[in-house]
């Protein structure tokens, strides 16, 4: 469907040169992130926001992809940001968070937003999500934690418990290299999240490595806050980040 689509925009005005690669979450697409992206793009921000891979199918597809996948997708979308802009950012939902955070790990983006960023679990059974894959193919959705009513960010019906495997990998990758993050972050974090816990931006807050970490509370919007009340807090607050933070490129 159109609304699961990657989406990209060349940028305009004095802003044409800041770049901001965007992700969206697990089990998830594009449609959750598509007013966020659409939002900076008429700001004149470059913007590429990707479908990463195993997403915008069928959770069938998920299940046989590993983790690298979906980081090295949004990888390619932060580096084509690079080759053509003067600065770039990461932003990202859930795990869309994690993997903005890992970019800034491994590349020299200009800053950092994530929004109710995922690196641990509430389901305790995702510990053991390594054996019990070979058991139970998948468990019950965990998309549409909105507040909003008749809202739906089009996630897949089941989640695939392979991919939770993946999942637990990418998040102790991540978690283990946050001191490496130095850039100015900044987290949107929702007073209730039914997805993702606190423990999650606890640990941003114990080992990330920037001096410049700021957390916004979103107190009218659950886990998909993109789509939520909040949303407009988090498109104009992201955007004046951005903005602060990209030197000459932002008059």
């Amino acid at each position: 469907m159109t609304s699961a689509q990657p989406f990209t925009s060349a940028g305009h005005g004095d802003l044409a040169r800041v770049g901001v690669a965007i992700s969206h979450g697990f089990t998830s697409s594009p449609q959750s992130m598509r007013g966020w992206a659409e939002y900076l793009a008429a700001e004149g921000f470059a913007v590429n926001l990707p479908l990463l891979a195993g997403h915008g199918t069928h959770w069938q597809e998920m299940a046989r992809t590993p983790w690298q996948r979906w980081y090295s997708d949004f990888e390619a979308a932060y580096l084509e940001l690079a080759d053509r802009c003067d600065v770039v950012f990461t932003a990202g939902l859930s795990m869309g968070g994690a993997l903005a955070l890992r970019v800034a790990e491994h590349h020299p983006v200009a800053g950092v937003a994530v929004v109710n960023p995922g690196l641990t679990f509430s389901d305790k059974r995702a510990k053991i999500s390594g054996l019990l894959k070979y058991v139970v193919k998948s468990v019950p959705a965990i998309g549409d934690d909105i507040k909003a009513p008749g809202v739906t960010e089009g996630a897949y019906d089941r989640t695939p418990v392979a991919s939770v495997h993946q999942l637990s990998k990418l998040f102790a990758d991540t978690v283990e290299g946050l001191p490496k993050v130095t850039a100015p972050t900044v987290v949107f974090r929702s007073t209730v999240d039914r997805v993702v816990p606190d423990s999650s931006v606890d640990a941003i807050k114990s080992r990330i490595g920037t001096k410049d970490l700021t957390v916004v509370p979103l107190p009218n919007s659950y886990h998909v806050a993109t789509m939520d009340n909040d949303a407009p807090k988090i498109f104009a607050e992201s955007a004046a980040f951005f903005r602060k933070h990209a030197g000459g490129q932002s008059a």
